[in-house]
């Protein structure tokens, strides 16, 4: 088998491939906000991945350094090795990619424009929506501990009740997570 050799046929790379193609066009406020449908294409259907590896792979990408995207590659190397990582990254970057300069481009040239403002203005509930549609999936496996529910709410009250750092909060995670107490 050579290096670039995949478990999945020609036609399943086609099919992840084209699957985040589609989520580009649908990744409003970044690629992690479409994990959702990631997590029910990949898990759900497809069978590729259990939830606990879906999981896995977006906080290990998530927790090195950066962009956001990465991990998509992490998914689609998790499914098929580095075609997969190929096929994942090019459907979610290429169209969003094209598609954000042309939008760019003619938005700044009509910013001051009603149509303009109104569309902006109206994407941060979605961008929102779909930001704590994803919490509520990358959660999910741990939703029967009651100690890392804890230290989701917690942080949640901690987020809006005072001006912490984040910061404090991914670190009392890795202490309480080390510890074995969720």
């Amino acid at each position: 088998m050579s290096a670039l050799a995949s478990p999945l046929g020609p036609a399943d790379l086609a099919s992840l491939f084209g699957h985040f193609l589609v989520l580009s066009f649908l990744a409003i406020g970044g690629a992690i906000t479409t994990a959702p449908e990631m997590n029910r294409y990949l898990v759900a259907q497809q069978h590729w991945l259990t939830d606990a590896q879906f999981t896995a792979s977006v906080a290990i990408a998530q927790a090195a350094p950066g962009p956001n995207v990465l991990f998509v590659a992490v998914l689609g190397w998790n499914v098929a090795g580095p075609l997969g990582a190929l096929a994942t990254m090019t459907g979610i970057l290429l169209p969003s990619t094209a598609l954000s300069l042309w939008a760019t481009r003619w938005g700044h040239a009509r910013r001051e424009t009603r149509g303009v403002r109104a569309f902006t203005t109206g994407m941060a509930p979605l961008t929102i929506g779909l930001l704590v549609a994803t919490g509520w999936v990358l959660a999910g496996p741990a939703a029967g501990r009651p100690g890392t529910m804890l230290l989701v709410a917690g942080t949640v009250v901690m987020m809006l009740r005072t001006k912490f750092s984040p910061m404090w909060a991914v670190g009392a995670g890795a202490v309480i997570g080390a510890i074995g107490w969720a």
